[in-house]
């Protein structure tokens, strides 16, 4: 290839005419606990969509924390967690703030020393050191900067967080200003380090509509989102946003706060409203029907991809195409065909 992952990547996102499609495979620990020698095997076989694979980077030795069926666990946030589907995240279940009162004695971890979940603090040593072989082998730098919205109703609950939004307590937005200092630490230190690109996964929609309106999301949220995105793009890093659901109504706001790569799902938002919202403003990392691969066929599945490249495609890029399968239903044949057609449609 003339170009390396990480220019082409970049050339994608900043719609400079990328030499193919960026793409991407991802498999939840369920799907690989399923399937684990032939997902290894197809790893192995589709080298552009996994360059850089390694079985013990991707393949779970044992279940993850809250992938656990059966398990509660509180993480360092205090939020409990439940799971009724082994290989699957589990949902929080215990709101540390799920009264007001506790607000006042309430601390957030220090995300330089704590990750959600992990109970052995970060060793930045480390990762700057795994950062800097990346550097040197031309490879694109990632920073996690975790969850914004998700992380409000994961401390409130959703029911009582969605009432904030309507009633507007002074609460809100104290937690919402820490939220975003705390978040900004986090932000400076992947700043510090060098990286390419910040990512952030907070959900905002159901598969029908936003969980709260246009005006309340405009109101609440984007001021925060603009600040602690804006820090980002202000030092040429880039910003990727994973955030499930129908969000047609706000990527415009999206644009706006410095997002640089949304994942519009496919189902939720239709190829048409993608067509529409995304091409030439926002470079969408269009996540495929995962909830249609179990049930469609291998041609049904090279279709529905040859019909992303083909409306959402240009040349001069904005487009990347992503597959997550989420289950242990889907035929390992539509597995296949999904690969395939990455392959014969993001690089011709």
């Amino acid at each position: 290839m003339a170009v390396t992952y990480r220019e082409n990547w970049l050339r994608a996102v900043e719609f400079r005419h990328p030499e193919w499609i960026p793409c991407s495979v991802s498999f939840a620990p369920l799907t690989w606990t399923a399937h684990r020698q032939e997902l290894e095997r197809l790893c192995w076989d589709h080298p552009r969509i996994w360059p850089d694979f390694d079985p013990e980077d991707v393949i779970p030795d044992e279940m993850p924390v809250v992938y656990r069926e059966g398990e509660q666990y509180r993480d360092n946030w205090g939020c409990v967690w439940y799971n009724i589907q082994g290989g699957l995240e589990g949902q929080v279940v215990g709101h540390p703030l799920a009264d007001w009162k506790a607000l006042d004695t309430y601390h957030m971890p220090d995300p330089l020393v704590w990750e959600e979940r992990d109970r052995t603090p970060i060793d930045w040593a480390e990762i700057e050191q795994e950062i800097e072989q990346k550097k040197q082998q031309g490879k694109l730098v990632w920073g996690g900067a975790g969850r914004l919205f998700d992380r409000l109703y994961f401390l409130r609950g959703w029911e009582n967080l969605m009432m904030d939004l309507a009633l507007e307590p002074p609460e809100l937005g104290r937690l919402i200003d820490m939220l975003e200092q705390n978040t900004t630490r986090l932000v400076e230190k992947w700043l510090q380090i060098g990286v390419d690109v910040v990512s952030f996964h907070t959900d905002l929609a159901t598969q029908r509509a936003l969980m709260m309106s246009p005006a309340s999301f405009r109101k609440h949220l984007k001021p925060m989102f603009g600040r602690v995105f804006q820090k980002i793009r202000g030092t040429g890093t880039h910003v990727y946003l994973s955030s499930d659901g129908h969000v047609l109504e706000i990527v415009q706001d999206l644009v706006e706060c410095g997002v640089s790569v949304h994942d519009p799902q496919f189902r939720a938002n239709t190829l048409d409203g993608i067509v529409r919202a995304y091409k030439g403003k926002l470079c969408a990392n269009v996540d495929l029907d995962r909830q249609g691969f179990a049930f469609m066929t291998p041609q049904e599945i090279r279709e529905q991809i040859r019909q992303v490249v083909d409306r959402m495609g240009a040349a001069e890029g904005g487009l990347m195409v992503a597959a997550s399968i989420w289950d242990a239903n889907t035929p390992l044949r539509n597995i296949v065909a999904i690969c395939e057609a990455m392959e014969d449609y993001c690089w011709r």
